[in-house]
């Protein structure tokens, strides 16, 4: 086996569906604490009062939220909002890292709710309590033998910057590096690993996976895009001139394209979607330059090249150190019509590909492309690589305090198969954190049933339950695989 002394492997989280705690210590909202819970089958929304002061709801998702000019965002009584308890860490972390060193885990891939730091984003001076809250939190995986691994936003931007400014406004920018600077500054005795952002290119999605999705949308996002990564290129910079110490990774959305056919508009049509989608956000973030297709994506949406050119010397600046990034499925592209579609719980994606599987939601199960894009990312990069999300939602039964997950144990042993087979190839590959280690709410659909923890909570997609931990059959598989390094995937 190939995975070297001193491979990561841990577990993933992200604050705003695992954190809870929505209003305490100190805490301003984020736009996800307005977000119903929903389901595989019924959408998700955003709740608000019109300008008339009439309470209304809006689709939402992980990619694309929003509300009309003049509203204002509310909770409502009659709604539940699975995001404001989480899987309750606030008040639970010592239990659940307890249980991260009793699986061997020596990496915790977790995030900051940026208005636990700044409660509206926009102040002058931190919040103490949220400070505390978070020294708490890495001093006890220190003291555990667990390094964190802190991805600084993470699908979090507080409601007021989110409704009232916005990443198309460049103030956001500067709102972004004070809260990032805050927190490097303030943990670089506890954490040494950060990526900026979460799934960077996930403004993207809607256009990639939405039918006739609205050109002007697509053409914003495309802006704050851009903003963004100055804003990431700004923390990168400074952490390398201030704190050489620290290893400053970029964490990219997986979306990996096959084409559906060998004819060669499939082909070219495959290849164009990687493009656009994942290494145009690459490019930037570990080369530090946009790639030679963005021209043509600007002139499609009619955007200026200078807005993007201006900042070229900060971007090669503020390269990222690590790549990382998230590794679902994968799907299929096709210029020909009537064929089935993949992604038939929550995301339609492209064709239904005939020689994988897929889950209770549609989603692709295919280990071997995550070797074939590993090996990618390591010719076109050659940067260190951690996968920082991978997972199975499942619906899991809790009988007797045993949770029986033979297929999520499955699906480990051919990703860390495809993980050894690509170490093998060559690939750089330093570490594992897959997703939602401990079950938490999920961000496309807000509910628990689609869990994908190796640690089960009892709560329901109705907010009912004890927050009561339970180790799954896949915790003893996965605390074998570390124990042994790898060596006891099979």
């Amino acid at each position: 086996m190939n995975f070297p002394e001193n491979f990561y492997w841990g577990g993933a989280t992200a604050a705003n569906q695992y954190e809870g705690g929505w209003n305490l210590g100190g805490r301003g909202p984020a736009l996800t604490d307005f977000t119903t819970g929903g389901s595989a089958r019924t959408n998700r929304y955003l709740t608000y009062f019109d300008e008339n002061g009439e309470p209304q709801k809006t689709r939402t998702s992980i990619v694309s939220s929003g509300i009309p000019k003049n509203a204002k965002l509310a909770v409502f009584e009659d709604e539940y909002y699975p995001n404001h308890t989480g899987a309750d860490f606030y008040h639970r972390y010592k239990e659940d890292i307890a249980l991260f060193k009793e699986m061997g885990m020596n990496m915790f891939r977790m995030s900051i709710s940026w208005s636990r730091i700044y409660p509206l984003g926009i102040e002058e001076e931190p919040n103490k309590e949220g400070l505390a809250f978070y020294r708490n939190v890495f001093e006890e995986l220190k003291k555990n033998g667990i390094e964190p691994l802190v991805t600084i936003s993470h699908y979090d931007d507080p409601a007021y910057i989110a409704t009232e400014i916005g990443w198309e406004d460049p103030k956001t920018i500067e709102l972004y590096f004070k809260f990032a600077k805050t927190v490097m500054d303030e943990y670089h005795d506890l954490v040494k690993y950060w990526l900026t952002f979460n799934e960077i290119n996930s403004l993207l999605m809607s256009s990639a996976f939405v039918p006739d999705y609205p050109q002007e949308k697509t053409r914003l996002s495309y802006i704050q895009l851009h903003n963004k990564f100055v804003a990431s290129a700004k923390a990168v910079k400074y952490a390398h001139e201030t704190y050489p110490q620290f290893v400053m990774g970029c964490m990219i959305a997986g979306l990996v394209n096959y084409p559906f056919t060998c004819d060669p508009k499939d082909i070219l049509a495959a290849q164009q979607k990687m493009q656009n989608y994942f290494w145009y956000c690459g490019d930037v973030q570990a080369r530090g330059k946009y790639p030679s297709c963005s021209k043509k994506i600007w002139t499609e949406y009619g955007l200026d090249p200078q807005f993007f050119d201006k900042d070229a010397q900060l971007l090669k600046e503020g390269k990222a150190d690590l790549f990382t990034f998230s590794y679902y499925n994968t799907t299929c592209v096709t210029t020909h019509k009537d064929v089935a579609k993949d992604g038939a719980g929550n995301l339609s994606m492209g064709a239904k590909n005939p020689y994988i599987h897929y889950s209770d939601w549609g989603w692709g199960v295919d280990a071997d492309g995550l070797r074939y894009i590993l090996n990618e990312i390591e010719d076109r990069y050659s940067l260190p690589i951690m996968i920082v999300e991978n997972g199975l939602g499942a619906h899991d039964v809790l009988e007797d305090g045993h949770v029986h997950d033979p297929y999520r144990i499955e699906y480990f042993k051919c990703h860390i198969k495809a993980m050894d087979d690509a170490l093998r190839d060559g690939v750089n590959l330093i570490g594992y954190t897959p997703w939602g280690i401990v079950d938490l709410v999920s961000a496309s659909t807000g509910e628990m049933a689609k869990r994908y923890g190796v640690i089960y909570v009892d709560l329901d997609d109705e907010g009912k339950g004890t927050f009561k931990r339970y180790k799954k059959d896949s915790f003893e598989y996965y605390a074998n695989v570390i124990r042994t390094n790898g060596k006891e995937y099979e």
